[in-house]
């Protein structure tokens, strides 16, 4: 049996965590996660966008609807709730959108980031904070090594940029406000930002995705087109990187003003993987699902070659990864054909054998 309120060193266990964007994808698990362990979990973002929704099979948590371009209302809850920890996942997250709606994108990645530090910042009783950003923050060179967190920030497209930006107004308000030379004399607040790879897992049904486009076709027994089948990116399942902010919030809360810095959250190098490679590995899970490559040049930029180096966060935060490429898609499809074919929600399982697995593994959150 699964002992919940023992992981990350009983940290999260009568803790009270906000967490922005809770009816998201990563947010959705997020909060899971949280109250598994006994934390007081506090969510705010906005509705969810159409059904089905992972969150709509949430744990019984204060969700509190609100927009984090609303500056009042986000300080309002702020100093209401009174946050031990604050993980801030609400953000505009697809590039293609972002084309259609840049200065959406823009005000909600960048100014809704100010809006949180700023709400955290007038809350004396804040002490930790995770800003969860994106490998897309990263100046895009197409290099065929991983970016490390001390590379240039960048940005091709607006989602890209925004994130980019994201990571800039974090650092400032790092070295501005919560400088950790200054910690425990002028605040008490120490912030981190974690950059996570392509993640994948169930209940994503956000548009323009690749998992969720091939299980939503295969539910209905159709093809599906794939447009960019060679794009490399580091897949993960959706557990790992939250594994990673969880670790980090850990030792945030601990006072260990070493991890308030910038961090990337990524697979090994096995899972380096192209689109067609994931597709195909999907298949042997689900042998329904059917794929037709699109002729047409997509009318939006997107990256071909995308990975992260991982280094500092294995060697310093002693995180690692628990699941490989084979297990991540295994479980991720599995999820879907549970939910399509069985009206299944294997959430908490998927949770289950995610901790149980990295307790085989002595992972260091675990211990």
């Amino acid at each position: 049996m699964v002992e919940y309120t023992k992981l990350f060193g009983g940290a999260y266990f009568g803790k009270r965590v906000l967490v922005t964007g809770h009816t998201g994808f990563k947010g959705s698990w997020l909060i899971h996660w949280l109250f598994m362990m006994g934390a007081d979990v506090y969510g705010y973002s906005l509705n969810p966008n159409g059904e089905p929704n992972h969150s709509s099979w949430s744990p019984p948590i204060q969700s509190i609807i609100g927009d984090i371009r609303d500056e009042k209302k986000i300080a309002r809850v702020c100093a209401e709730i009174k946050p031990d920890i604050v993980f801030h996942l609400a953000a505009q997250a697809l590039v293609r959108d972002s084309y259609d709606n840049p200065v959406d994108t823009f005000s909600s990645n960048v100014m809704g980031t100010v809006h949180v530090l700023e709400a955290c910042r007038n809350t004396p009783s804040v002490q930790a904070i995770v800003v969860v950003s994106s490998d897309k923050c990263y100046e895009n060179k197409e290099w065929i090594w991983g970016y490390r967190e001390n590379d240039p920030m960048g940005g091709y497209d607006p989602y890209s940029a925004s994130k980019g930006c994201t990571e800039l107004v974090t650092a400032s308000y790092r070295n501005s406000f919560f400088n950790i030379q200054d910690y425990g004399k002028k605040h008490t607040i120490l912030l981190a930002s974690a950059r996570a790879g392509n993640v994948i897992g169930g209940g994503d049904w956000a548009k323009d995705r690749l998992v969720p486009d091939i299980v939503k076709a295969a539910s209905m027994q159709k093809s599906v087109f794939i447009r960019n089948p060679l794009a490399t990116r580091p897949w993960q399942h959706v557990l790992e990187p939250l594994s990673g902010y969880l670790t980090l919030g850990w030792r945030l809360l601990e006072g260990k003003t070493e991890y308030a810095d910038a961090w990337n959250f990524g697979p090994t190098q096995e899972s380096n993987l192209t689109v067609d490679d994931i597709v195909q590995r999907s298949q042997k899970v689900w042998n329904t699902i059917q794929i037709e490559y699109s002729k047409n040049i997509a009318d939006a930029h997107e990256a071909n070659l995308l990975m992260l180096d991982c280094s500092k966060v294995n060697k310093l935060l002693k995180w690692q990864p628990v699941w490989d490429i084979d297990a991540t898609i295994r479980h991720t499809i599995s999820w879907y054909k549970f939910f399509y074919l069985a009206n299944q929600i294997q959430t908490k399982n998927d949770l289950d054998l995610y901790i149980t697995d990295a307790h085989t593994q002595n992972i260091i959150w675990t211990q």
